[in-house]
């Protein structure tokens, strides 16, 4: 004859009986199985008694990083001034940067208006007896002609808001 020990199977039986539970409760966004006397009234029993909570994940936050966004808004305003010499030295440098992308944006597009010819672009390859190739290149060109014009334009008013070298 074999017999099984017995402390296995009596903690069997004990982690067995702690799975089932008392009757649960919702009260508004929390469940419960013990409702004050005062908050009964506005607590339901829920059918069946099993409940299942997922809490959402929220990823740790190192201390490091607290501390140290906790030292940059305690941090006074007067340290993110800037000397106006070198303000006028990064006005300088971004002036500059701007008026080099805008020489090139302008050649690209006299190289895209080039090409384009009005709309009728000479013909590449394959393109002389599939026309619908043809036809999708010359609209991408007629778009990139539009992008490079919305660009130009957008680096003339970055341009226009940089203070003038003096």
């Amino acid at each position: 004859m074999h017999y099984l020990p017995l402390a296995p199977v009596a903690a069997l039986f004990l982690a067995l009986g702690s799975f089932a539970q008392d009757a649960i409760y919702r009260c508004g966004n929390e469940y419960t199985n013990t409702v004050p006397e005062a908050q009964k009234p506005n607590c339901k029993l829920v059918p069946g008694g099993n409940v299942t909570v997922v809490q959402r994940f929220r990823p740790p936050v190192p201390a490091a990083a607290t501390a140290q966004s906790v030292k940059v808004a305690a941090a006074p305003q007067s340290t993110s001034r800037v000397d106006a010499s070198e303000q006028k030295s990064r006005d300088s440098d971004a002036r500059l940067i701007l008026e080099s992308e805008l020489k090139k944006a302008e050649s690209r597009q006299t190289d895209l208006l080039r090409e384009y010819n009005n709309g009728e672009p000479e013909k590449r390859g394959g393109e002389a007896q599939n026309y619908q190739k043809y036809v999708e290149r010359v609209a991408e060109l007629k778009a990139s002609l539009a992008r490079n014009e919305s660009d130009i334009a957008g680096i003339r008013r970055e341009l226009g808001r940089v203070p003038a070298s003096k």
